[in-house]
């Protein structure tokens, strides 16, 4: 399954920033354009690959509500 997300990028001094615009705490630096574009990939693999195994451990627990959630912006 594929999302898509928004990548903010600004050249800062030597080095690159990146972030998700839709996820707070997802960013990264690099010292090229590239290496910040896979650094921030992984940084938002990682972040949500992470958020999936927390759910699940809340759900074998069984004390959660899930259900889609959808927003028109």
């Amino acid at each position: 399954m594929s999302k898509q997300f928004t990548a903010i990028y600004r050249k800062k001094g030597k080095w690159y920033l990146g972030w998700v615009e839709e996820i707070p705490g997802v960013n990264t630096q690099g010292k090229t354009f590239k290496e910040t574009k896979e650094n921030l990939k992984e940084a938002l693999l990682l972040t949500l690959e992470i958020n999936l195994l927390l759910s699940k451990k809340e759900i074998a627990n069984g004390k959660i509500i899930r259900e889609p959630l959808s927003v028109s912006l």
